[in-house]
């Protein structure tokens, strides 16, 4: 099932028909988004970007560039649909910045945006700071911690067929730091890159919002705050798709903003289905 190029872990199924890439967010890996691969008339390819899953290990974080041209050299010619989730989706759009030829359409998962913090209320910047943490600040977890990590991962992941699960459910418990680290320069850096990184080609694409937000965000910030925050998300995510002339922007009732695709995959399947046919 794993193949390794280039030193990068991949994962392909079905065969013929569209090539979709999967992009993961921040703390997720390829093989997270096997649910979606069920989806027919398509070859699937999954991927754990450098330093992430099972690939080999590189200094973290990246630059967008970086990712972008691995993931050219991974995915080869022709054209392909891009499916990103969170920071992947902000890397998706960077990928289509700087290969144009290569990109058939976009699918954007709860996409994070470069103008987040000067379109939101200036409480949600402190908010967001809140919510940072060091890395390198934070204890390693208890065993009792491993022990209800892994069994939160085992439900979250209960419909993958029992080895991947478990390979996946451990996988995230040793390796919870990755997802921190490789974000640590979202802001700072990536976020930039996008922004001055030119246009994007005029492909369909499809924006879908958490309906549920980010759980995370409730013991920060108080409703009302939260409320404001998750309008204005959906308000950048509305633009991504007006930016061009096939967009669409839909809210997953429902769907929170790690786990989207797992909460409501019929939802997402549908949309990316409705992106291949055009």
């Amino acid at each position: 099932m794993r193949t390794m190029v280039g030193g990068v872990a991949t994962y392909q199924f079905g065969s013929g028909g569209a090539s979709v890439l999967y992009l993961p967010g921040a703390g997720l890996v390829g093989l997270d988004f096997l649910n979606l691969t069920k989806l027919s008339g398509a070859t699937h390819l999954l991927y754990d970007r450098g330093g992430t899953g099972w690939s080999a290990p590189v200094p973290l974080p990246r630059s967008a560039l970086d990712v972008a041209t691995e993931l050219r050299r991974v995915a080869g010619d022709g054209k392909h649909f891009l499916v990103g989730h969170s920071m992947g989706a902000v890397y998706a759009r960077r990928f289509a910045q700087l290969f144009p030829a290569s990109v058939a359409g976009m699918l954007l998962l709860d996409p994070g945006h470069e103008d987040l913090f000067a379109h939101l209320p200036a409480e949600a910047a402190a908010l967001n700071q809140r919510m940072k943490p060091d890395p390198a600040r934070l204890p390693d977890l208890t065993a009792e911690q491993r022990a209800a990590a892994r069994d939160a991962w085992a439900k979250i992941l209960n419909s993958w067929p029992a080895a991947v699960r478990d390979e996946l459910a451990g996988h995230h418990v040793e390796h919870w730091r990755t997802g921190l680290l490789e974000a640590a320069n979202l802001e700072s850096e990536v976020y930039d890159e996008l922004r001055h990184g030119g246009p994007v080609p005029d492909v369909p694409v499809i924006v879908l919002s958490a309906g549920a937000g980010n759980p995370a965000w409730q013991g920060f910030g108080s409703p009302e705050l939260i409320r404001a925050a998750l309008d204005g998300i959906r308000e950048l995510h509305a633009g991504i798709a007006a930016s061009v002339t096939d967009g669409t922007h839909r809210v997953i009732d429902g769907a929170t903003h790690n786990f989207m695709h797992i909460e409501q995959p019929d939802a997402v399947r549908d949309a990316l289905r409705e992106l291949i046919r055009g």
